[in-house]
C-alpha cells in the first residue's frame, strides 16, 4: 500500500496534534505491509528534517516534505505526491478539500481523515460537507467526537466514522526515574500542563487557580504548577494574586520532554478541567506516570478518565472541582491501575487499531 500522510506540523510545536500526527506518521511505516511506501506531507515544519524523524519512521518513509507555511507549495506538492498513492490520510480537516482535489488527479486515490476534537464540533461548510462525504474513512479520536460529526452532517454514513483513540507516545513513555514517595498529605501538588493562550481559556487553567484557596482550607501547603506558554500567562499570574495564592502557583514556562516527565513523576495529581478535550493526551502522560487524574465531564474526557483513575468534575464549577482535589489527597488512586488504564491506549494497541481501520 501506498500512503500519504497530511499533518498540519509533526516537529513545529508540541500541541496534541502534532504529538499524535508524529505517532499516526510512525503506525503508517510500521503497518503499511511488505512493499510499502509512506510519503509525508506537512504544511508548516521547517525544511531539512528533525533530529526526531527517524523515531517516528523507518524505510517505508519514502519521502517527507516540509513546507514551512506555504500553502501554495503544500497544495501542489499534495497533488504530485497523491499521483501515485492508494490512500491519502488527511490530519486535519482544513486540509480535506486538498484531498478532494487531489482525487480529482487519481481517480483511484481513496482519502481518509483523523477527527481530533473541536475542529469538527460545529457546521460545515459547503465545500467541506462534500469532502466530508467523500471520506472513505474519518478516524475519531473519542465516541464524542463521532457523534458531533454525525450530529453536524447526518448525511455522513455512520459505518464509515471509526473510533481509533490516541495513544501515548512510546518515547514519551519511556523514564528512569524511580516511583517519587513524597508526603501528599503534608503538601499537596498539582499539575496541570496546558496552551495558556486566551483563545484556549476554556482549558480551565483559571478554574484551577480560583478552587486553590479551597483546597488549601484543608491542605494549607498545597501547591499548584502551571506547565505552558501563551499570551494568557499575564492574566493567570495576575488571577493567581487576586486570589490570594500568587506564591503557591508556579509557572513554568514552556518545558522540554526530560523536564515535563520529572514533573509528572514529582506531583501528586494532574488536572485539566478542560471544556473542550477531543481526548486529552496529558492525561494518559500523568496515568503513565501512576497519577490519578482530574478533567471535565465534557468532550472527550470520559472516555479517557473513570473513577479508578481519577474524577470527573462539572467545567467551570469551583466548589466541585476544589472538592474533588481534596478527595483524590485523602482517597488517592492505587498508581498500578492507573498506569494499567494508560498501558490500554499504548502505541502497539493504537497500531492495530488503525491499521484494521484502514484495512
Amino acid at each position: 500500500m501506498k500512503i500519504l500522510l497530511l499533518s498540519p506540523e509533526l516537529f513545529l510545536a508540541d500541541g496534541g496534534i502534532a504529538r499524535i500526527m508524529r505517532l499516526y506518521l510512525k503506525a503508517l511505516c510500521e503497518g503499511c505491509g511488505p512493499g510499502g511506501e509512506v510519503d509525508s506531507l506537512v504544511l508548516n515544519d521547517q525544511p531539512g528534517g528533525d533530529p526526531r524523524l527517524p523515531r517516528y519512521s523507518d524505510s517505508h518513509l519514502r519521502r517527507h516534505v516540509a513546507c514551512a507555511g506555504s500553502r501554495f507549495r503544500f497544495v501542489t506538492q499534495a497533488i504530485g505526491l497523491a499521483r501515485r498513492a492508494d490512500v491519502l490520510v488527511c490530519g486535519h480537516l482544513h486540509h480535506l478539500a486538498i484531498a478532494r482535489l487531489a482525487q480529482c488527479f487519481n481517480p483511484r486515490l481513496r482519502y481518509d481523515l483523523v477527527a481530533h476534537g473541536i475542529e469538527v464540533w460545529r457546521p460545515y461548510s459547503g465545500l467541506e460537507r462534500r469532502a466530508l462525504l467523500g471520506a472513505h474513512r474519518i478516524f475519531c479520536v473519542s465516541d464524542y467526537t463521532r457523534r458531533q460529526l454525525l450530529r453536524f452532517h447526518p448525511r455522513l454514513s455512520a459505518e464509515r466514522l471509526v473510533v481509533v483513540p490516541n495513544t501515548l507516545d512510546p518515547y514519551f513513555a519511556e523514564t528512569q526515574n524511580p516511583p517519587f514517595a513524597g508526603s501528599v498529605f503534608a503538601a499537596p501538588r498539582i499539575l496541570t500542563v496546558s496552551r495558556l493562550t486566551a483563545a484556549d481559556n476554556y482549558k480551565g487553567v483559571d478554574t484551577l487557580i480560583e478552587a486553590l484557596p479551597l483546597v488549601r482550607r484543608d491542605y494549607p501547603l498545597a501547591r499548584l504548577r502551571v506547565v505552558g506558554r501563551g499570551d494568557d500567562l499575564p492574566r493567570l499570574r495576575a488571577l493567581a494574586v487576586t486570589m490570594g495564592v500568587g506564591p503557591a502557583v508556579d509557572f513554568t514556562g514552556a518545558i522540554d520532554d526530560e523536564t515535563l516527565r520529572a514533573e509528572y513523576e514529582t506531583c501528586d495529581l494532574f488536572a485539566l478541567p478542560s471544556r473542550k478535550e477531543g481526548f486529552g493526551l496529558v492525561f494518559l502522560e500523568a496515568m503513565t506516570h501512576g497519577k490519578p487524574c482530574i478533567g471535565a465531564r465534557a468532550g472527550g474526557v470520559p472516555e479517557v478518565i473513570n473513577d479508578t483513575v481519577g474524577q470527573l468534575v462539572e467545567y467551570g464549577n469551583i466548589p466541585d472541582l476544589a472538592a474533588a482535589v481534596t478527595d483524590l489527597v485523602r482517597h488517592p488512586r492505587d498508581s498500578e491501575i492507573v498506569r494499567r488504564h494508560a498501558a490500554s491506549f499504548a502505541f502497539p494497541v493504537f497500531q492495530r487499531r488503525l491499521t484494521a481501520a484502514l484495512n
